[in-house]
């Protein structure tokens, strides 16, 4: 009998994982929020992640669970580890991921580099903590938040203060997260593999485009990088997968300052968009790689097949008609392109899809990849 993967989620990321696990012979059964979501092709199940009863069933002849997104309530994740399920990552180490200042603090316990930050829950320590940055900072929710989702750059503190009056209007109290508004030079992303048993393999770090607070490119290798900042970037990502216990992949986002220090952003325990790139660029896709180690099975070589990988997001899709109507002329002008979709309807802002291309001469692969993705625009 076939291993069995239960991935609670149908969405773009749980769709990706269907082709590697067929590769491999697991079975792959999924938890979606609704009937046709991008994962539908191996959604056994639909089911609101949050009603314990409706995951433990879903869960309940499945080797181990793992995730799309990182929603599930506490509770829920408790649950399925007293029922004996083997849950990867675990909630021990999905709380990072959940709760900005829970993350915040331990990765402060461990030593690794931050913003300054702090948990303010009123105006007045909102604005002690802006005259003591500079008058700016971003102020984020610390549960929810995703894509530019949650976050602001506030220069006031009334700038927040309807995001103080929900908190207490939710009678759980609790805090904002403020940090310093770091002055940055670029964005960098570092995917770390996991496996229970506690081997780790590192990818190479990668350089990502933000466009509104949404992911549009990703460079792999991040060029320009010297070889300091590329095992800063690897150590910081170790230290922080083995620190909190991660099982499965991690991303965590990075700041490299215009004073050439690395600053952690934000953590995602799953499969990453900074990461969509390996699917076609690395020996070992992230996707294949999140199965293996949640599976506790030896990790594959994350190693890059070509210098470069490029991969651009189609953002929204086209405005008339659909997307696998642009597939002719996609494919046509740029066959070296792979083109991924994710079985969703064109939105604006919404991820619908990405290209990656992979060569030797930088230029080229970034054109030829944009090039690809404009064709499902407008």
């Amino acid at each position: 009998m076939s291993l069995r993967v239960g991935v609670i989620g149908g969405g773009q990321l749980a769709r990706m994982m269907i082709a590697p696990a067929v590769e491999l012979g697991v079975e792959l059964r999924v938890l979606a929020e609704d009937e046709g979501m991008a994962a539908s092709l191996a959604a056994t199940a639909v089911g609101d992640y949050r009603d314990a009863a409706a995951v433990l069933a879903f869960a309940h002849d499945v080797d181990v669970v793992t995730f799309d997104h990182e929603h599930v309530p506490q509770p829920v994740l408790r649950a399925l580890v007293d029922a004996g399920v083997a849950v990867h990552p675990g909630p021990d180490a999905l709380q990072f991921a959940q709760d900005k200042i829970a993350m915040r603090t331990r990765l402060a316990e461990l030593g690794a580099p931050q913003p300054d930050w702090a948990a303010v829950t009123g105006t007045d320590q909102l604005q002690e903590f802006l005259d003591a940055h500079g008058g700016r900072a971003v102020v984020k929710t610390p549960r929810g938040g995703y894509d530019g989702k949650g976050v602001r750059v506030v220069s006031r503190a009334e700038e927040a203060v309807d995001w103080f009056t929900a908190l207490a209007e939710d009678a759980n109290g609790g805090a904002l997260l403020v940090e310093e508004l770091v002055d940055f030079t670029r964005e960098l992303a570092q995917q770390v593999a996991r496996r229970p048993s506690g081997e780790v393999r590192a990818y190479p770090v990668v350089e990502t485009v933000q466009r509104g607070g949404v992911c549009a490119e990703v460079i792999a290798p991040a060029p320009h990088a010297s070889e300091r900042l590329v095992e800063v970037a690897a150590r910081i990502g170790v230290g922080i997968a083995e620190g909190l216990g991660v099982t499965g992949m991690l991303a965590v986002e990075l700041f490299e300052t215009t004073d050439d220090r690395l600053l952690v952003n934000e953590l995602a325990m799953r499969p990453h968009n900074s990461g969509h790139w390996s699917q076609d660029g690395a020996v070992t896709g992230q996707f294949e790689q999140h199965l293996r180690a949640v599976l506790d099975l030896p990790l594959g070589d994350p190693a890059a097949l070509a210098p470069w990988s490029v991969m651009v997001n189609i953002l929204g899709g086209p405005t008339r008609g659909s997307l696998s109507e642009r597939f002719a002329g996609a494919m046509a002008e740029h066959p070296e392109a792979k083109i991924h979709t994710y079985g969703k309807q064109p939105r604006p802002g919404r991820k619908v899809g990405h290209v990656n291309t992979v060569g030797d001469d930088l230029d080229d692969v970034t054109y030829q990849a944009r090039a690809a993705a404009a064709h499902f625009d407008g």
